[in-house]
């Protein structure tokens, strides 16, 4: 049975109140992942050139435990982004044994014109609600992030 609990709305129980939650996030993520500025780009890559474009130049290695991936999954996707010309590979500075993966100004667009779509469609989306189911969402972000950051 719904019904308040301490201000908040539930649905029954905690983990009712967690499985609404998961299916809310995972869908608009879904949504989200859906607004590309290339239709053929894996998730993950997409991830990778954020990331590179969000934090600069990093080791495959780096980059595999940044995304929690595997060292050989890692690889396969930066060779696929190098043969897109979305990144290139470069010796480190410091150390020649290393190598560090840089996006390229074509990658750099593309996450642009990613970010530009993504960000349309939800303006979209959020333009359909009301003050008050805006003000509900906003109110939420700080929450979400903290959850999301645990």
């Amino acid at each position: 049975m719904n019904g308040t609990k301490g201000g908040r709305m539930v649905l029954g129980d905690e983990a009712t109140d967690a499985v609404a939650l998961r299916m809310a996030t995972f869908r608009l993520a879904r949504r989200l992942r859906l607004q590309r500025g290339l239709d053929d780009m894996s998730d993950a890559q997409f991830a990778v050139l954020a990331l590179l474009r969000r934090h600069g130049p990093h080791t495959p290695g780096e980059l595999a435990e940044l995304e929690r991936v595997s060292a050989p999954s890692m690889n396969r996707t930066v060779n696929c982004l190098e043969e897109s010309g979305f990144v290139a590979r470069s010796p480190d500075e410091t150390d020649r044994r290393k190598v560090n993966v840089t996006i390229t100004d074509v990658g750099r667009l593309l996450v642009e014109e990613t970010q530009r779509r993504r960000d349309a469609w939800l303006e979209g989306a959020l333009d359909d609600l009301s003050d008050d189911e805006r003000a509900t969402l906003m109110a939420a972000v700080p929450l979400l992030r903290r959850v999301a950051d645990r």
